[in-house]
């Protein structure tokens, strides 16, 4: 892989096979990988309380049906 540094950008540089720019900046990586992993759980954390609020829904329903039918 060839890499031509970037004009006026510290830490980047383009790969001249697929023209792409890649950041060599290490700080850089570092903090996006943490904010992404934020990012990730956070949703993971949503994700499991809607499916937590949905199953208590489910819950509910059926004890709702339980006491019609004990009531009949």
């Amino acid at each position: 892989m060839d890499l031509v540094k970037v004009k006026d950008r510290s830490g980047l540089y383009r790969d001249e096979y697929s023209n792409g720019i890649v950041n060599m900046n290490e700080n850089e990586y570092k903090t996006y990988m943490e904010n992404y992993k934020k990012c990730y759980n956070e949703k993971q954390k949503i994700k499991n309380l809607e499916n937590d609020v949905n199953s208590i829904k489910n819950d509910l329903s059926e004890i709702k049906d339980l006491l019609r039918n004990l009531s009949k």
